[in-house]
């Protein structure tokens, strides 16, 4: 990772980790390399509108004209910036991060984050002296847009709403105080389906539980589904780029599942097109696209690494473990919402309940787990591992993932945006799978114990 750039964005933790000054400094710099019009857009978090404030200092100084398209979801930010027709995009977000963190996400003209070349690039400017300052009457100035109706009009453009709303589907909806509860409810209703929500103030504190859905902080949307007998519940993580997936019989399905549901029907429609996902996607996505005479093209974990690739060949639809599903026709970047209309036009289609559609899929065993790592230890840890594992099989396209004869693997890499290690692991049994988790969670540790 960067100096200041992780996997997706600059995060940390609020006046520690990341200041008013530091952001103000960031935002100067994104302005002047990317140019004049800028978007600006802010999740719900408690420092949001503090670093909102900041970055919009930041962009006046240097002769930026703000746009400002207040708080709405991280993806109806960067359609924004490609709808409006602007340089670039600042969003004020911590994504799934804890409340206590805060971060920024750059966009470049075309929507997409900015790619890692130019995220040194900006860093560059940063730590050289930070770009020169505009003079009092070349100062910028602020305007207010309204992006989110477009944002998601144009999502409804790309489902057929008449065999969604002809198939009466009932939708349960957990936004987790997140900002997608100005953009999923709406979009699902407007689709004719009958909507049932749970979680849907915006509030930065995250009352309800984590920011980031995973299963064992779902019972909430669970409860929700069973009560109102609805088809599919969908749960978000903070700034509505993630959403995961509840069957009717409310098993809770983790995101490279839903991914290979969409990738299912999309290689239907497109027989012999390449996917992208990154190397912690289960093989479940390799067997679809090969079975729709496909390629899956594999990248470093991080939806920059995954957009990036699909603009520079053409790609058309990419996603990633934790939720994230990129819709090319749409924008090729993470989009909740997105997902969200995708399923539901697929239920439709099939007029068959979503635990049989998700039961068709190969299936995995499957296990997600970390070890907290300090942020300076993660480079001399990784090297370690290097001399430290055994597998007949090791691929370095982020951190180590190895491979092992029976087809399982597991894949060890730091997290760049937490102070942990994160360890994904896959195999034919859960006995198996839990034994891989456990050791190399062992390995791991002893390791960082050494390092300390």
């Amino acid at each position: 990772m960067g100096r200041l750039f992780g996997t997706n964005g600059v995060r940390g933790v609020v006046n520690k980790e990341l200041t008013v000054e530091k952001v103000t400094n960031i935002a100067a710099a994104c302005g002047a390399y990317l140019g004049k019009k800028i978007a600006l857009g802010r999740d719900g978090r408690t420092s949001s509108p503090m670093f909102r404030s900041a970055s919009i200092s930041g962009l006046l100084s240097v002769g930026c004209s703000v746009l400002d398209v207040g708080i709405l979801p991280t993806p109806a930010l960067q359609f924004s910036v490609k709808h409006f027709k602007l340089d670039g995009g600042l969003m004020v977000t911590a994504s799934h991060n804890p409340p206590e963190f805060n971060g920024l996400k750059v966009m470049a003209d075309d929507g997409l984050e900015v790619s890692r070349q130019q995220e040194t690039e900006i860093e560059d400017l940063i730590f050289s002296g930070g770009p020169q300052l505009s003079v009092w009457d070349k100062i910028g100035t602020i305007e207010k847009r309204v992006a989110i109706q477009p944002y998601n009009e144009s999502i409804l453009s790309h489902v057929d709403s008449r065999l969604v709303g002809e198939a009466g589907l009932r939708v349960a909806i957990d936004p987790g105080n997140g900002v997608t509860a100005l953009t999923a409810p709406e979009i699902a209703r407007n689709l004719g389906c009958k909507v049932y929500t749970i979680n849907v103030n915006i509030d930065g504190r995250f009352p309800s539980r984590e920011s980031e859905p995973r299963p064992e902080n779902l019972d909430g949307l669970r409860i929700l589904v069973e009560a109102s007998e609805a088809d599919v519940g969908v749960a978000f993580d903070g700034d509505g780029d993630r959403s995961i997936f509840i069957d009717e019989k409310t098993e809770v399905h983790w995101g490279d599942r839903s991914f290979a549901l969409v990738a299912k029907e999309f290689m239907a429609k497109n027989p012999g097109a390449s996917v992208a996902t990154p190397v912690s996607s289960s093989r479940v996505i390799d067997d679809v696209v090969t079975a729709g005479g496909g390629q899956v093209i594999w990248t470093p974990v991080g939806s920059v690494d995954v957009s990036r690739l699909m603009i520079g060949k053409g790609i058309m639809l990419g996603g990633e473990e934790n939720g994230g599903i990129m819709y090319g026709p749409h924008l090729q970047v993470r989009d909740g919402s997105m997902a969200l209309a995708l399923v539901l036009e697929i239920m439709a289609k099939s007029k068959r309940p979503l635990s049989e559609l998700f039961g068709e899929l190969p299936q995995y065993a499957q296990i997600k787990d970390k070890v907290p790592c300090p942020h300076e230890l993660k480079e001399r840890l990784l090297e370690a591992l290097r001399t430290s594992v055994d597998a007949p099989r090791v691929e370095t396209i982020d951190g180590l993932k190895l491979w092992y004869p029976d087809g399982s693997w597991i894949l060890i890499r730091p997290s760049g945006t937490e102070p942990v290690f994160r360890l994904y692991a896959e195999a034919e049994n859960s006995e198996r799978v839990s034994d891989l988790i456990e050791e190399h969670k062992a390995l791991v540790g002893s390791i960082i114990d050494s390092l300390n």
